[in-house]
């Protein structure tokens, strides 16, 4: 029998494999989860750095939900599938992945309350962003060209974001998080910042370090 997860009720097992999907359509990276004490965790990348040189912030979305509280995992995994035998389970993939992102945690505590977004204008910067995205794009134009352009528009601070990197507003539009007129608080821990909507969260690690550090002088 394969491994799995069993997850609250059959709702709950529908919610995990609704974020794994939206996960899939963002990246090939695949979805963390993390399963303690009747909890589980699905983390997955909305934007994350690939190589030494790109400028893409990490920008994580994360839903949390009620799973059996047997279940003890943390399993980077790029699909799910319904169990045949129980609505409630679903089957994790024959392999994990490992993807650099996922080396990267958040801190669990600490988080302190620095204001509030809302929901309408998260909206209208995601909607604004694809739009340059697609303005920007260039047919033809090879893998690494639509990066640096993904880069350079994502990873913007926004003054309408509180100087958050515009990507956590495509991260909330991507992964469903944007539902209706709410107040989305914007808490911070160390270099990492949370946007918490009730739908999920949305996390970004920064400032990114550019340039080069200062020259210390060795020697006598």
């Amino acid at each position: 029998m394969p491994h799995r997860l069993v997850l609250a009720d059959p709702e709950t097992a529908r919610d995990v494999l609704t974020f794994v999907g939206r996960a899939a359509r963002v990246s090939d990276e695949g979805v963390r989860l993390q399963a303690s004490n009747g909890v589980l965790a699905l983390t997955a990348a909305a934007l994350s750095p690939r190589g030494l040189f790109d400028r893409t912030p990490t920008i994580l979305a994360m839903r949390i939900v009620h799973a059996d509280p047997e279940l003890e995992s943390d399993v980077v995994v790029g699909s799910l599938a319904p169990s045949d035998d129980d609505e409630r389970a679903l089957e994790l993939p024959a392999t994990g992945l490992s993807p650099a992102w996922a080396g990267v945690a958040p801190p669990r505590g600490e988080w302190r309350r620095q204001g509030a977004l809302a929901a309408s204008t998260v909206a209208r910067r995601a909607q604004w962003g694809i739009s340059a995205v697609a303005r920007g794009a260039t047919p033809g134009a090879g893998e690494d060209a639509v990066r640096a352009l993904r880069a350079a528009i994502w990873g913007e601070p926004d003054d309408e974001l509180g100087a958050l990197p515009r990507g956590v507003a495509f991260a909330a539009d991507a992964f469903g998080f944007i539902s209706g007129e709410e107040e989305v608080p914007v808490t911070t821990a160390g270099r990492w910042s949370r946007l918490a909507f009730r739908r999920g969260h949305v996390l970004v690690r920064g400032p990114m370090a550019t340039g080069l550090t200062p020259v210390r002088e060795t020697g006598a």
